[in-house]
Order: structure tokens, then sequence, then C-alpha cells
């Protein structure tokens, strides 16, 4: 039996792994970080019994309710990626497993790798209207990739996507996939009337270092890119520092900030009204687009979420929160569960990729229903 997380994402210690029966490991934090929350490991073993799992300290992991009726996500082809229940005590995860193949991989939530990333990216490229771009790189020296579709023009509308700021939070790449297969569909008349008539920025991950490294939330560095909106530098967060520069430059109508809450079971929004500049025009537009979602899907709700801000006590250190500010524009972070949105439960793959990216469909025709209104 052996446990192995030497690859793209792969993080977890073991404690000790000396039969399968008994199997404890614990969680390694973002770099010069004590955030720990993300793992991905594969089990390999010929072991026919039940493979029993503890992954301790969690009490001190950096979202402790967020374990609370979590289940894992485990994979044997690395494309389907199901659930396996957990139990936790308040310090311990514990889960089991009889393997039905040699090797196993287990994640806090589906993968998106790097490959696949990349894959999106120039797939989306081939379309007549679409342009790939590297605005500068990381600390690592990955790209920071934008996608621009459709031609600027007087009149048109800058509608901004930008997805994995804190990269653990791999729902929202798949989201964004699920978006861009349907804006560039060229049988969709909800992504080219979009086309039409407006341009759409998209970043699908803002921070490919810490996805490559196994980080839930931080950059190569152990910077939090949302925390960096409003004094973002090349030497700490160039990645929130190059596409701030574009959006100065294109300016913005239209703002969605993906993410995923590791505690909340309910896909949701947070606005901007906490911003100094809030008034009724923006609180118009936020509610136009969240009774569009609320129309179109029933992945979506308005009753659970975060708690909002006092007027004039919003962080504007929050990349939804700067960008409605320096706007005046509809600006939104969308969230997504870890564990599933309970209002429409799946016991077998929770909230998941295909749901994510079926979210992004949707979602685009919530876009488009509120666009003319900007």
């Amino acid at each position: 039996m052996k446990i192995f997380s030497n690859f793209e994402s792969g993080n977890i210690h073991v404690v000790s792994a000396k039969t399968p029966s008994d199997i404890q490991l614990t969680i390694p934090a973002d770099n010069q970080t004590d955030c720990s929350q993300w793992f991905h490991f594969r089990l390999e073993s010929t072991s026919p019994e039940l493979h029993q799992f503890t992954i301790s300290n969690l009490a001190k992991s950096a979202y402790t309710a967020g374990w609370k009726d979590y289940d894992v996500v485990a994979s044997y082809d690395r494309n389907e990626w199901f659930r396996i229940p957990a139990e936790f005590d308040g310090d311990n995860l514990r889960f089991s497993v009889i393997p039905e193949s040699g090797s196993m991989y287990f994640a806090y939530f589906a993968p998106y790798s790097y490959d696949r990333h990349q894959d999106l990216l120039h797939s989306a490229q081939t379309h007549y209207a679409c342009q790939l771009e590297t605005l500068g790189a990381t600390l690592d020296g990955n790209d920071i990739s934008l996608l621009t579709i459709g031609e600027p023009a007087e009149g048109k509308k800058n509608i901004w996507i930008i997805g994995r700021q804190h990269p653990g939070e791999t729902m929202a790449e798949w989201l964004i996939e699920g978006l861009l297969l349907r804006l560039l569909d060229e049988t969709d008349t909800v992504g080219k009337t979009l086309i039409d008539n407006a341009v759409i920025r998209v970043v699908p991950n803002m921070n490919p270092d810490g996805s490559i490294r196994g980080h839930l939330r931080h950059n190569a560095i152990g910077v939090n890119l949302n925390r960096e909106w409003q004094t973002p530098s090349v030497e700490r967060s160039p990645e929130v520092f190059y596409v701030r520069e574009r959006m100065l430059e294109t300016g913005v109508d239209m703002f969605l900030d993906i993410h995923g809450d590791e505690a909340i079971p309910y896909n949701f929004v947070a606005g901007s009204e906490g911003i100094p500049s809030y008034n009724e025009e923006m609180a118009a537009l936020e509610n136009h687009f969240k009774q569009a979602l609320l129309t179109i899907t029933p992945e979506f709700q308005d009753e659970f979420g975060y708690p909002k801000d006092e007027p004039g006590k919003a962080n504007l250190t929050v990349g939804s929160n700067w960008v409605a500010e320096q706007f005046k524009c509809l600006s939104y972070t969308v969230e997504m569960p870890f564990k599933d949105h309970i209002s429409h439960a799946d016991a077998l793959y929770g909230w998941s990729p295909a749901r994510s990216a079926a979210f992004g469909h949707d979602m685009l025709a919530a876009i488009l229903a509120t666009h003319s209104k900007l």
C-alpha cells in the first residue's frame, strides 16, 4: 500500500499508513501560510479489504465548519468524481472505502488540471470572435491568460469574468468552462447575441501557481489575491496587477468573480452594497441579475449566503468590491459549495464539475438578460 501526492495539485502528509485499517493523514498548509484545507492524493493498494482513513488536526484548518456534513471526492479514472461518506468529530475527518481498482484518487473537490486549463484556452481561441493573450507571468513563471470574445466597438458593454483567485476553488473553472462552451457555440443564440452586443473578457484561472502547487487560497508566496485589489504589485501579486491594469484600459460594465465556499451548502452571490458609492441603480442591477438567475435555474437561491456589508464598510481590497467602486458597475462574487447545493442534493456526486458547468451555461443567459440594462 502506497500513498502519493507528488503530482500537480497534490497535497497530503502521511503520518502513518502501515495497514489499510489505520491510515493517518494531515493536510500541509499553503506555502508561507498557516492555511490548510485542500487535499489531493492517490492510493495504490492491492488489498481487497476496507481502507480506513483519518485526516486529523482539522480543528486548526482554514475553515473548520467546512468539514461538517462534507463528503470526500474520489475517482478511479480522474474523469468521474463521486462522493465517499465521511464523519467529522471536530478535529478528525474519517472515511472508508474498499477500492475497486488498484489505484484511486481522493480530493477536496474535483481537480481542474493545468493541462485542461490550456485545452480550454486553446479550444476557445479557435472561435472566430475569440483572442487568447498572455498579460504577464506569475511568480513561478506561469502565464496569466486572458480570453477576449467579441470585437470592441463604441457602445459595446465590457463584461469581465474571472475565476480561481483561490486556486483550490476548482468549481470556478468548471463553471467558466460551461459558460465558454455555450458562449462559443455558434448554434446557440444566447452566445451569439452576447458576442454581437458586448465584449466578454475571461480569465479562467487567476492563480495558476497556487493551482499547480496544491494551495487552497494563496499564490506561490502565500498572498491571498482577493485581498490585493487596491494596491497589487508585480512583486507580490502580479496576477491581480496585470488583470487590473487591463481593466483600467478597457473599462468594466459588469464583473463576475467566481468562487467556492467551504461551509455554506448553497449557490449564492455576494454584492457590493457596502461600497461608498453604492446607489439605487447598482441595487437595481444586482436585483435584476439575481432575479434572472432565479428564473433560469433552481441551482441558484438568494435566501442563504454571506451577511450584507453595512453601508460604507465594504473591504475594498476584495476584487468585486474594488471593481464596483472603481467602475460604478454591477459587480458580484459568485459562490458555489464544496459540499452540495442541498436544495437539490445529489447523494452520489454532491456539487460536481458537471453541475458547475451547467450553472455556468445558465449564468450566461442571466448575463444576456442583464447586459442591456448596464
